[in-house]
């Protein structure tokens, strides 16, 4: 079966550090990931950070409650980090964070999925029908919560 590749690309006003930061922290997924999911986190706190950590969740779609582990293979503070499914719903869940700074101090958000359902031909109509569109859901969600974090509150001016 094909691989699949989605490119999410987001501006936000906040320095690479603190959007870094954000994203680094594995408690923070939870309120990235849309409500209908019922995405939790089932690895036992205080959460790993960084290169070799392993994660364990649970989500569930289309009724179906799915575990999933994984694993953080790379981490570059500041700069990028690599989560890569160990055992889950995908026969290949491959997922680059990547940051950059921009020119006004904002920050460069660029997400790389590479996927691929298993189950052959059944995994091919079912990506084809839900997967690839439940993917795009999930990223503009992330989207949507990722500017109400980042913008700044309007400025309140009083009158003199």
């Amino acid at each position: 079966m094909r691989e699949e590749v989605f490119i999410s690309v987001q501006d936000l006003p906040a320095p690479r550090s603190e959007v870094f930061l954000f994203f680094s922290d594995p408690a923070n997924l939870e309120a990235l990931t849309p409500p209908w999911l019922r995405f939790e986190v089932l690895t036992p706190k205080p959460l790993p950070r960084g290169e070799g950590a392993l994660f364990d969740y649970r989500i569930r779609v289309r009724g179906f409650s799915l575990r999933w582990r994984t694993l953080i293979e790379t981490f570059v503070p500041g700069e990028k980090f690599v989560d890569r499914q160990i055992a889950g719903p995908y026969a290949l869940w491959h997922h680059t964070h990547r940051f950059e700074d921009l020119p006004d101090g904002g920050t460069r958000m660029t997400d790389r999925v590479r996927y691929r359902m298993g189950w052959g031909f059944i995994g091919r109509v079912v990506t084809a029908l839900w997967v690839r569109r439940d993917v795009a859901k999930i990223f503009e969600y992330r989207k949507q919560v990722l500017a109400e974090r980042f913008t700044p509150a309007p400025i309140r001016r009083t009158a003199p």
